[in-house]
């Protein structure tokens, strides 16, 4: 059975792991980067089984507007299962209706989002993080 949790505080070695056990690609050796990631973020859902954390989703919002999903990650043993929609189903319970979600999809990634629900958009831009 998988427990979800809202705005837990993680550990990020716990993260980095997850990410590495995802396929996900993020500053994984850098833990001090994780912490900021996280503790900058104001909505973080996680996925536990048996104690151990499989899955994480990080988002920023104003709860108001606009919620961008910055992170969707569960460790490959658990895919495929419906961890990574019901992440996603519960942010979009916090946000609410009036909220529009957007992301950026790895290229890897660009098939699972249109089964969980998400339009492709041609009318986004980027300035992309020197590091």
């Amino acid at each position: 059975m998988i427990e979800y949790r809202h705005n837990f505080s993680l550990e990020a070695a716990d993260v980095a792991a997850v990410f590495d056990a995802s396929g996900i690609r993020r500053p994984t050796k850098d833990l001090a980067r994780i912490k900021r990631m996280f503790d900058n973020a104001n909505l973080i859902l996680s996925a536990w089984h048996e104690g151990k954390l499989v899955g994480v989703c990080r988002a920023l919002t104003d709860f108001s507007y606009c919620c961008y999903l910055s992170d969707l990650a569960v460790i490959k043993s658990h895919q495929n299962h419906g961890i990574g929609r019901e992440l996603i189903a519960r942010v979009r319970s916090v946000i609410g209706d009036e909220v529009a979600l957007v992301l950026l999809s790895a290229p890897e990634a660009m098939e699972y989002y249109p089964k969980v629900g998400f339009e492709d958009i041609e009318n986004g831009f980027i300035i992309k993080r020197g590091q």
